[in-house]
């Protein structure tokens, strides 16, 4: 298994996120394997830029480029009153959270920013205006099935060929309806494509190779 350096690593554990950090080698792993291609690397959902870090490692490695997609006003369990609410995300002239100064931080003290394009918009506008194929595609966005499965329709098509579908938040006990049923819903759907074929389990996190055309 592909692993950062120790100082990447540690810019990963030291960032604001909820992601662990066998989850994190893991995504790693397929970032490396996917990196071969030479195409972009491409997260949804970025928060604070926790697991952007290894993307954009595993893209400068690659000489390749990490794109992630955020609108940085956080996910429906990110917001006041629910359990991964931080105040320190909101901003207090809006009223309203914006994790993109925190992203950015997170990434100048790692020294990434050149290996990463920030999109800041909603998931499925930012596919429909996407042009092109990705390497990879990591899955993190919102944890509704509205929104799981516009990420998953909107990104899913434009994984190349021998590239990788990562799914985070996978939940098979329905105990965990809100935050990781509709992430293995999704889950469920590429696999039953037949477009994408299992690469490992780790935790809550899928990794998927696209093998054949379709979604």
């Amino acid at each position: 298994m592909a692993t950062p350096k120790p100082e990447i690593l540690a810019a990963f554990e030291a960032a604001k996120g909820f992601m662990p950090v066998r989850e994190g080698l893991a995504l790693y792993d397929a970032a490396v394997a996917a990196g071969t291609l030479g195409l972009p690397l491409l997260e949804v959902g970025t928060y604070c830029g926790r697991s952007t870090l290894l993307l954009a490692d595993a893209a400068r490695a690659a000489a390749t480029v990490a794109v992630t997609v955020d609108h940085h006003r956080g996910s429906e369990e990110q917001q006041p009153g629910w359990e991964y609410h931080d105040p320190e995300t909101v901003d207090p002239e809006v009223g309203l959270m914006d994790t993109l100064p925190t992203f950015r931080r997170t990434l100048h003290k790692a020294g990434l920013e050149d290996h990463v394009i920030a999109v800041v918009g909603r998931s499925p506008q930012v596919a429909r205006a996407w042009g092109g194929e990705v390497g990879l595609v990591f899955i993190d966005g919102g944890h509704t099935d509205e929104h799981a499965n516009a990420d998953y329709e909107g990104w899913a098509p434009h994984v190349a060929e021998g590239g990788m579908l990562v799914i985070h938040d996978v939940f098979p006990d329905p105990v965990d309806e809100f935050t990781g049923q509709a992430p293995y819903r999704v889950y469920l759907r590429a696999l039953a494509s037949g477009a994408f074929t299992e690469v490992s389990a780790t935790d809550s996190l899928r990794v998927l190779r696209r093998t054949r055309a379709g979604v």
